[in-house]
């Protein structure tokens, strides 16, 4: 059995994992049940943010996979959109869920588990008064559901938000943070939004390899 995780974030880190929307350019289908290299994009999600030590993780979708170790819940009503969906589950954590950043993830990330260790390994470059920084595409364009926010200034900005962030854009509840966008390669940041987008990225994935269980933890000391 592995041993603990150790948190790779100073002061901890939370994950809310979007993966409700209604994906209206795949005829309604559940993208977050894709499956691309032997998995599906929400567990590409959930193991991307496992691996980044998040506690807790909080889906923000109906349940979707009883086997995923995550935390459900839906705003209220459904399909009130991403910005919703971040309100909803900063509402749901307890006093003592209070990592001082949280990972914001749509759950259509082929290469969720590259884009995260980018954000986590960056972290520690952001200065000071930074309120968290986000991917963006070649065009430096900002990929806001691919970030990592201080807690405290995300639950400022959505508990400013109307409606509790009902059918708000992700803008409006970003626009007055600090946030520092890294400009990666396009796939990092290429999601899954139509059938030839998944067409393709079921192409190009590699076979996926889940990661052996750490033995260490059962040798004698």
């Amino acid at each position: 059995m592995a041993g603990p995780r150790v948190p790779l974030v100073t002061g901890g880190l939370g994950a809310i994992l979007l993966a409700g929307g209604r994906a209206t350019r795949v005829d309604g289908a559940t993208k977050p049940l894709f499956e691309i290299g032997g998995r599906t994009l929400l567990r590409t999600a959930v193991e991307a943010a496992t691996d980044a030590a998040a506690r807790p993780i909080t889906v923000v979708a109906p349940m979707l996979d009883d086997s995923l170790e995550v935390r459900w819940v839906r705003e209220d009503p459904p399909f009130g959109g991403p910005a919703a969906g971040i309100v909803a589950a900063l509402e749901s954590w307890a006093d003592g869920d209070q990592p001082e950043w949280t990972l914001v993830l749509a759950c259509d990330l082929p290469r969720a588990d590259a884009a995260v260790r980018r954000l986590v390994d960056d972290i520690v470059l952001l200065p000071a008064d930074a309120d968290g920084v986000c991917l963006g595409d070649a065009s430096s364009t900002p990929q806001w559901l691919t970030g990592v926010y201080r807690t405290r200034a995300l639950r400022a900005a959505a508990s400013a938000l109307p409606d509790r962030g009902r059918d708000a854009a992700v803008r409006a509840l970003v626009d007055d943070l600090a946030i520092t966008v890294l400009t990666v390669a396009d796939d990092l940041t290429r999601d899954v939004d139509t059938w030839e987008d998944l067409e393709q990225a079921r192409s190009a994935a590699p076979p996926y390899r889940a990661t052996p269980p750490d033995r260490r933890a059962e040798e004698p000391s």
